[in-house]
């Protein structure tokens, strides 16, 4: 059946083929996103950090007056993202074609980002208000921001780490039952678990008063991710030297 094996290749790829370990890897990416606006959201007062879309339609509703919203959070967001971003492009740019080194020198900078938050909320202790929120605010923003330009460089399909949108829309516009070519349902359902599993958990571990827990395993996974890009590429065509073309 194609779902179960499209889903199989992605949690377990075939380490010769052209994207090699980045499939699960990115997956993990997913979680981290779902964990962080958890805690953005629920801690940071009504501001994501990774989901640009949603800063826009909140900064809106602050705009017109909607309580509970603040234009200066979701700036802050925005620009904080935009910065990572544009950082992160610099870092994936500058490290040539290997797109292991590419990932690496980006999540690097995400990591210590995370790290950074983390110390922040522990040394702070919450509720976090004042400039610790924006401090929270920025240094998660541009964490993010940093993980986005790399992923999008790496282009692997239907795995953008944060945005659903489109993912959704094709799992069912590309359906053979909508006449298309198939809808890759599999991954893009994975990738859709796997950001409603980190925002559980996150929420959970928010509700259940342990605030610090999201940014904590946050941190784990972006740890093991980097150790992930170390992994030599083998084969003919290793996924490190594949070339990007996004």
């Amino acid at each position: 059946m194609p779902v179960p094996r499209d889903a199989w290749t992605t949690l377990v790829p075939d380490m010769n083929g052209p994207d090699g370990p980045l499939p699960p890897l990115l997956l993990a990416l997913t979680v981290l996103t779902g964990l962080v606006d958890a805690f953005s959201y629920l801690l940071l007062g009504r501001v994501f950090v990774a989901n640009m879309t949603g800063n826009v339609v909140f900064m809106g509703f602050a705009l017109a007056g909607a309580p509970g919203f603040s234009v200066l959070a979701s700036a802050v967001a925005l620009v904080s993202f935009l910065a990572g971003a544009w950082s992160g492009g610099i870092a994936v740019h500058r490290a040539g074609a290997d797109r292991g080194r590419q990932l690496r020198r980006a999540l690097l900078v995400e990591t210590a980002c995370v790290a950074c938050a983390l110390t922040v909320s522990l040394v702070s202790g919450g509720p976090y208000t004042g400039g610790v929120r924006f401090t929270l605010i920025a240094l998660l923003g541009l964490g993010l921001g940093v993980q986005n330009a790399a992923v999008r460089a790496l282009a692997v399909p239907d795995l953008t780490t944060t945005v659903l949108t489109r993912t959704l829309t094709g799992t069912v516009a590309d359906s053979r039952l909508a006449g298309g070519p198939g809808s890759r349902a599999g991954r893009r359902g994975l990738s859709a678990a796997a950001m409603l599993a980190g925002a559980v958990a996150g929420g959970l571990a928010v509700l259940g008063d342990l605030r610090e827990l999201p940014l904590a395993v946050a941190l784990v996974i972006l740890l093991a991710a980097v150790a992930v890009t170390f992994l030599p590429g083998r084969g003919g065509t290793p996924w490190t030297r594949r070339p990007v073309t996004a």
